[in-house]
């Protein structure tokens, strides 16, 4: 059976705290579908090498939903 589809707003977006946002803003904003789309790669790398989120890396559940997600395509 095929693991269900993630959703930006469901299970993407709420990853990142209101901190996290503050903190990338000046670059893009972690609660927009549209910059997590465009910048999806890079997040992606830098929550791997654990310098993103700035306090502490993600545990490994989160990084893999927020993979999962890139390999659906990045659902909306």
């Amino acid at each position: 059976m095929p693991a269900p589809e993630i959703s930006f707003d469901a299970d993407i977006k709420p990853l990142f705290r209101e901190k996290d946002r503050d903190s990338m803003r000046r670059a893009f904003d972690l609660w927009s579908y549209a910059d997590v789309q465009t910048h999806a790669a890079a997040i992606a790398e830098r929550l791997k090498n654990g310098s993103m989120p700035c306090d502490g890396a993600w545990p490994q559940d989160r990084l893999e939903l927020f993979e999962r997600w890139v390999e659906q395509g990045k659902p909306e």
